[in-house]
């Protein structure tokens, strides 16, 4: 393994200031100030029956009605669920977040008669209405969409029923995290350092990192070793999961369920077939990437537990205030606007900072208060990772703020679907800027080499990840039902061959298999697919901007700006990029080719030896 230790100048980051710790007062100045906008919410859903039957003549009313009830049930939800992020150990904000989220479910049963009602009234009334309506702007493309929906639209009743099933379509998702979290015995491991402990999922996840490799195959094995002792149990959850899709997606029409969750934001469903079928003609892109990762990791034989250290180690930190700095630095190109925004949330206390006892894992951005700021949650340690999550989730946060101020709220809320470009491309920027400022090719490879994991992990791993849900969705629509042993053989074989094991890339063992039995993803309803997508749009859309071509920059802002006015589809084509092309996907690819040469030329270089002409 290549290991180049590149010393900090910075301090550690000193004791948490209260800058460093999220004001939710601005929600709400009290919990008291909170149980009122509670009572006052069901009071407004309990009103909004008086709607149903109405809306032909009391349209416009009940509209702004509606949408100002979740507007309030969106910001009782962030103030609840952010507090009880600090703490999940805390029960009284479990159960008030919880409370929140039980609201969503009476407003989609109040409202669930509204998409026939609009149906009823027919496309030329409701485009008369909205010519004749100024005050219906902001409705227009929730209206239009209804109509264009209306062969998947049922009627109130079928529609009553199907928002009245929420909570049980979402129980196998709920109980996975139960048994996963809560109720599997994890055995002991010891590693060669002496470490000792249970090998619990973050344990695992921690451990799978460690410099040795008999460590790494010992944790690998006994972690999916456990869990396929209860893949029956996982794939029973599945298979009611993935039955759940199914189900609804032919209540609604639609002739499979990639398409029925592809119809929510209106997305052709060749989008997700060119991913798969560009990212599996990419495949060799990957495997130069893994044959290389072999080299700097200095063995011959690469296995699956392999993948996850760092192929250039640093013990370089920073802390969150010059986190900060380098995300303002990195994302000047896109204005002023967008650093003064910047540097406001930074200065404003919209964000919690440090790890806690108690506290939420990870990294997550709430944009829901609309009449607010959105507020972020990191758990920033100083490495690089923490930089760069930090850029990452403030992406998330200026995406909400251009569209805050560009659009009313019921236009505010952009999809899942374009959500993770705003981030991933700030990542992209903050590479441009670290590879610019480094000083050695040590520090290069490492950045380089922290890019190049990123690509596996969030495009060629999640897009591995779709494939098994198509295939799994595909074969319960079959009538074939999902066991642990056919999801563990389905997904075996789509593993080795991203992983290139027939060609001799990475060896990948039986108990990879087991894997697919902790991935939460997978009772999304195709959801990860996203992840890859977007990674290709951003890649894509920030290669222009750093290139500096001419209107770049105006295309990326306008499309932060232009929230969910619009099928998500259509506001990415309009800002220069076609997902359902192959271009994005392919310049993804070819852009981890550009840095797998400008590594290999560094360790040449390094090496003393002439750097091989590059291959495609």
């Amino acid at each position: 393994m290549l290991t180049f230790f590149v010393l900090s100048a910075f301090a550690a980051d000193p004791a948490p200031r209260p800058q460093d710790e999220w004001d939710l007062s601005v929600v709400y100045p009290s919990v008291g100030a909170w149980e009122a906008a509670v009572a006052q919410a069901g009071k407004d859903l309990d009103a909004l029956a008086s709607c149903n039957g109405r809306l032909a003549v009391e349209l416009r009313p009940c509209l702004e009605r509606a949408w100002g009830a979740q507007k309030d049930i969106a910001r009782i939800g962030v103030y609840a669920m952010n507090h009880s992020s600090v703490d999940l150990r805390d029960d009284a904000w479990l159960g008030r977040s919880q409370q929140a989220q039980m609201m969503y479910t009476r407003l989609g049963e109040a409202t669930a008669s509204w998409q026939p009602e609009v149906l009823a009234m027919g496309a030329p009334k409701v485009e008369a209405l909205i010519a004749t309506d100024p005050a219906l702007g902001p409705y227009d493309y929730w209206l239009r969409t209804t109509v264009r929906d209306a062969p998947h639209v049922l009627d109130p009743q079928g529609e009553a029923l199907l928002a009245s099933a929420g909570n049980l379509l979402a129980a196998p998702d709920r109980l996975h995290s139960t048994l996963l979290d809560g109720e599997i015995t994890w055995p002991e491991v010891k590693l060669s350092d002496g470490t000792t402990g249970p090998l619990t999922p973050t344990n695992y996840t921690a451990w799978r990192l460690a410099p040795n490799r008999d460590d790494r195959k010992l944790v690998m094995e006994t972690y999916f070793g456990a869990l396929g002792k209860h893949a029956g149990t996982f794939g029973g959850m599945l298979d009611t999961a993935v039955a759940g899709h199914w189900f609804v997606a032919k209540a609604r029409k639609y002739p499979s369920a990639v398409e029925a969750a592809m119809a929510g934001d209106h997305l052709p469903r060749t989008i997700y077939d060119t991913l798969v079928a560009r990212t599996n003609a990419n495949l060799p892109t990957l495997h130069r990437y893994l044959r290389l990762r072999a080299k700097m990791l200095g063995i011959t034989d690469l296995g699956y537990y392999d993948l996850y250290p760092s192929l250039v180690a640093s013990d370089k930190t920073w802390t969150v205030d010059e986190a900060q700095a380098l995300t303002l630095e990195a994302t000047r190109p896109l204005g002023k606007a967008y650093t003064d925004g910047l540097a406001a949330g930074f200065a404003g206390r919209w964000t919690s900072v440090y790890p806690g006892p108690g506290k939420r894992g990870g990294a997550y951005m709430d944009g829901a208060a609309y009449d607010v700021h959105p507020f972020l949650l990191l758990n920033h340690t100083g490495d690089y990772n923490s930089v760069s999550t930090l850029a990452h989730e403030w992406g998330h946060a200026m995406h909400s703020v251009f569209s805050a101020r560009a659009q009313p709220y019921p236009k505010a809320d952009y999809a899942t679907f374009i959500a993770e470009v705003a981030s991933t491309f700030n990542e992209a920027l903050l590479l441009e800027a670290m590879l610019k400022s480094a000083k050695t090719d040590d520090e290069r490879l490492f950045y380089l080499g922290s890019q190049l994991e990123n690509l596996r992990g969030t495009y060629f791993r999640q897009t591995q990840f779709a494939e098994f849900e198509l295939a799994i969705h595909a074969q319960v629509e079959r009538g074939e039902p999902l066991t642990g042993d056919s999801l563990t053989a389905t997904y075996l074989d789509i593993v080795r061959r991203y992983y290139g094991e027939a060609q001799g890339v990475t060896q990948v063992p039986d108990y990879v298999g087991w894997e697919w039995t902790y991935i939460g993803h997978f009772y999304y309803n195709f959801y990860v697919y996203q992840y890859a997508t977007s990674l290709a749009a951003s890649s894509l859309l920030a290669q222009d901007v750093i290139a500096k071509k001419p209107g770049a920059v105006e295309r990326y802002l306008e499309l932060l700006k232009s929230g969910g006015k619009d099928d998500p589809y259509v506001l990415l084509k309009t800002a220069g990029v076609d997902m359902a092309t192959a271009a994005p996907y392919d310049a993804l690819a070819a852009n981890m080719e550009r840095i797998m040469d400008q590594m290999e030329a560094i360790l040449a270089k390094k090496e003393g030896k002439k750097p091989a002409k590059p291959k495609r």
